[in-house]
């Protein structure tokens, strides 16, 4: 889950990582408001929406006078900033973050993440702030800074110090580095995130080390003990797909192509899109219905896969260890009798219950293509979809939520 940069400044502060003074508004005249509050003579609106590179995209402002906040922060509200993140669709802002403006002597880069293949925290830091990080591994590589944090006694006074030592920074200055460096740490730590990234950290010319952007993901599967960073999602910035799928259990990541996936286990799911791509076909979706694929959860499955408008056909890839493949045949019998769909439909069944799944999807005189292998399914969905007429009715489950269905 990603949150606002307001958010997760807020949530740094209170680690002890100083941030430069701001207010959130919903409108021009708030925005110009929070400049008065704030006071000083220079202020920065920042668009607040889930992506990198706002700037770039004219989403960071920076005023001389309350007159130039309202008409800046007016130009950004209702506007759809378009960022090499978002893509072309872009992101609608609703809300903008007025900051005081700072004298930047310095710009760094600091970022904690966690580093699957080492099973550990990493913390990259860089001389080189300002700059995605992707831009300053490829143009500065010398200038990242790599510590790894051992997890049974968390990242240490004298590892914080070494960085600010290695990023060049003033002697008078490591200890407030060093506060914030550990701060990040804490915050990364006992909030359950994933990623934390100050871009830039500034030391200003009047020697203060502060956050001047500030990017923080967190684990879902932890939120359930996170109620208070779960207050901090702003489901308008989600997609609307992977937020139906996450409300129902279902795990969802939409994509861009035409054949909808319907499959149970990450790996599977993986391998499925991989073969269809192979087939020369596109993904539209991945989507992991998990191990106990009940008939009901199938058919929300269907629902959500149909939801897309791009959706040419549907390729349901079943392969039943603790789950059972009657049970997978009766969620698609289930749903495609509550809500049909005007796509090719294939399906592919194998394990646990395999010959009383195929029986029950034979049995239901259903229009179903079936396959014995995932290789077969795929070239049957990439068919299917090529002979299949190019002008189609959307039906109804496309809007529909899972009335009817129990959870």
């Amino acid at each position: 889950m990603d949150i606002h940069e307001y958010q997760a400044k807020e949530l740094l502060a209170g680690f002890g990582v100083e941030v430069p003074r701001g207010g959130l508004a919903y409108s021009p005249e708030q925005a110009a408001y929070r400049a008065r509050e704030i006071g000083g003579s220079t202020w920065v609106v920042k668009a607040q929406i889930h992506s990198g590179g706002r700037g770039k995209a004219g989403g960071v402002i920076v005023c001389h006078s309350e007159n130039e906040v309202y008409d800046a922060a007016d130009k950004l509200f209702g506007h759809r900033l378009v960022t090499e993140q978002t893509g072309a669709a872009g992101k609608v802002v609703y809300r903008v973050y007025v900051e005081g403006g700072v004298s930047i002597a310095r710009e760094l880069y600091l970022g904690l993440v966690l580093d699957r293949k080492e099973e550990r925290v990493m913390v990259v830091a860089s001389s080189a702030g300002g700059m995605e990080i992707e831009e300053i591994s490829a143009n500065e590589p010398d200038s990242l800074v790599r510590c790894v944090v051992e997890p049974a006694v968390g990242m240490q006074a004298f590892q914080a110090r070494q960085i600010a030592f290695q990023l060049g920074i003033d002697p008078q200055l490591v200890n407030p580095a060093v506060e914030t460096i550990l701060g990040s740490y804490r915050a990364f730590e006992q909030l359950d995130a994933t990623m934390v990234e100050i871009n830039p950290l500034v030391v200003t010319t009047e020697g203060g080390i502060f956050a001047l952007d500030a990017k923080m993901t967190f684990d879902d599967n932890a939120l359930f003990r996170r109620p208070d960073v779960a207050e901090l999602r702003d489901k308008s910035q989600e997609d609307p797909r992977e937020t139906r799928a996450a409300d129902r259990g279902l795990s969802y990541v939409g994509l861009e192509g035409n054949i909808g996936c319907i499959v149970n286990g990450a790996g599977l799911a993986m391998a499925t899109m991989d073969m269809i791509t192979q087939a020369d076909g596109q993904p539209a979706n991945f989507l992991d219905i998990g191990g106990g694929a009940t008939p009901e959860r199938v058919a929300k499955a269907f629902r959500l896969v149909m939801s897309d408008e791009n959706v040419d056909a549907v390729l349901v890839n079943i392969f039943a260890g603790i789950n059972r493949c009657d049970w997978v045949a009766e969620g698609v019998v289930q749903a495609l009798e509550r809500d049909p769909i005007d796509v090719p439909l294939v399906v592919r069944l194998a394990g646990t219950h395999v010959e009383e799944g195929r029986r029950i999807l034979a049995e239901s005189g259903l229009p179903i293509i079936h396959a014995k292998t995932l290789a077969e399914a795929a070239d049957r969905a990439v068919k299917a979809v090529s002979n299949a007429p190019k002008v189609r009715k959307r039906n109804a489950p496309a809007k529909v939520a899972d009335e009817g269905v129990p959870s």
